[in-house]
C-alpha cells in the first residue's frame, strides 16, 4: 500500500507516528511494533536525501523514546535496524541519537542495559571518525560505568567492544583522549572484580591499551599507583588521628573518675571530723 499510493504516504508515516508515541507515552501496549518497525526500515532505507526536518524529527522523538519502554526486548533488533539505516543515510545524526541513548540509558536493568550495549556496538560498527571525535568522551564513560558494573554480564558485553577491529582502531586514533577515562576503573577492576572471566577481559584490555601507546600508559599506571599511595597515606592519619583521639577520651576519663574518687574522699574525710565535733 505504502509503495502504490504515493498521496498516501505522508499520511501512513503520521498515523504510525502517533501509534508510537500513544504506545510511548500512554499505554505501552501494542502488540504491532516490532512488525511496524520492520516495515519502517524498509521504508526509511527508501528515504532520498538530503533527509527531510520531518524524518530527523521522527528520529529524535519517536525511535529514540522508544528506547525506554519495558517491553523493549519484543522489537530492539528491528528499532536498532532503523537508527542505524538512519545514521547510515545521514552521520551528522550521531551525536543526537547517541546522546539520546545514553539519556534513557537503564540504571537498574541488566538486561536491557546489555541490549543498549549491542545497538551502540551496531551504531560505532558504521560510525563516522568525525562524528566518533564528538561522542567520545560521554559514551566511553558510560562504558567504563558498564565495565565497572558488579553484573558480570553487563560488564562482558562492554569489554566485547575490545573484540571489535574498527572500534579498536577508533580507540587507538584517539588514544590519548579516551585511554585517561578508562584507565583507573580498568586497572582496579584487574584486582578486585569478582568474576575470574571479567578479569582475564580486562587484562586482554589492558594489554591492547599499552601496545596502542605504551608511554602514556606507563604515565597511567604511574599516575594511578600515585595516587593509591596518597590515599593510603590518607588513610593512615585518619586512623592515627582516631587512635589519638581514642587515648585522649580514655585519659579524661581516667582523671575525671580520678577527680571524682578524691572529691568523695575529702567529702567522707569532712563528714567524719563533723561527727567527732
Amino acid at each position: 500500500i505504502y509503495g502504490k499510493f504515493l498521496g498516501l504516504r505522508a499520511y501512513i508515516r503520521r498515523h504510525i507516528n502517533h501509534i508510537f508515541l500513544r504506545f510511548i507515552y500512554e499505554t505501552e501496549k501494542f502488540n504491532g511494533v516490532a512488525e511496524l518497525l520492520e516495515i519502517l526500515g524498509s521504508i526509511i532505507n527508501g528515504f532520498a536525501l538530503p533527509l527531510k526536518a520531518e524524518h530527523k524529527q521522527f528520529l529524535v522523538k519517536v525511535l529514540i523514546p522508544l528506547h525506554k519502554t519495558k517491553t523493549l526486548s519484543q522489537y530492539q533488533a528491528q528499532l536498532a535496524y532503523c537508527v542505524v539505516q538512519f545514521l547510515e543515510k545521514d552521520s551528522s545524526l550521531t551525536e543526537q541519537v547517541v546522546m539520546g541513548l545514553l539519556r534513557f540509558w537503564p540504571k537498574i536493568n541488566s538486561p536491557k542495559e546489555v541490549m543498549f550495549l549491542g545497538e551502540v556496538e551496531e551504531i560505532l560498527d558504521i560510525v563516522d571518525p568525525a562524528q566518533f571525535v564528538i561522542i567520545q568522551e560521554p559514551l566511553f564513560r558510560k562504558l567504563t560505568k558498564c565495565i565497572s558494573s558488579p553484573h558480570f554480564q553487563v560488564a562482558e558485553r562492554a569489554l566485547y567492544f575490545w573484540n571489535n577491529e574498527y572500534v579498536v582502531s577508533l580507540i587507538e586514533e584517539n588514544s590519548e583522549a579516551l585511554l585517561p577515562i578508562m584507565f583507573d576503573s580498568l586497572y582496579r577492576i584487574s584486582k578486585e572484580h569478582w568474576n575470574k572471566t571479567i578479569v582475564a577481559l580486562v587484562y586482554n584490555v589492558l594489554k591492547t591499551m599499552m601496545q596502542m601507546n605504551s608511554k602514556l600508559f606507563d604515565d597511567l599506571t604511574n599516575s594511578y599507583k600515585a595516587d593509591k599511595q596518597k590515599e593510603m597515606n590518607k588513610k593512615k592519619e585518619r586512623e592515627d588521628l582516631w587512635r589519638k583521639l581514642d587515648e585522649l577520651r580514655l585519659e579524661h576519663d581516667m582523671n575525671t573518675k580520678r577527680t571524682g574518687n578524691d572529691g568523695t574522699a575529702t567529702a567522707a574525710a569532712s563528714g567524719t571530723e563533723s561527727s567527732a565535733s
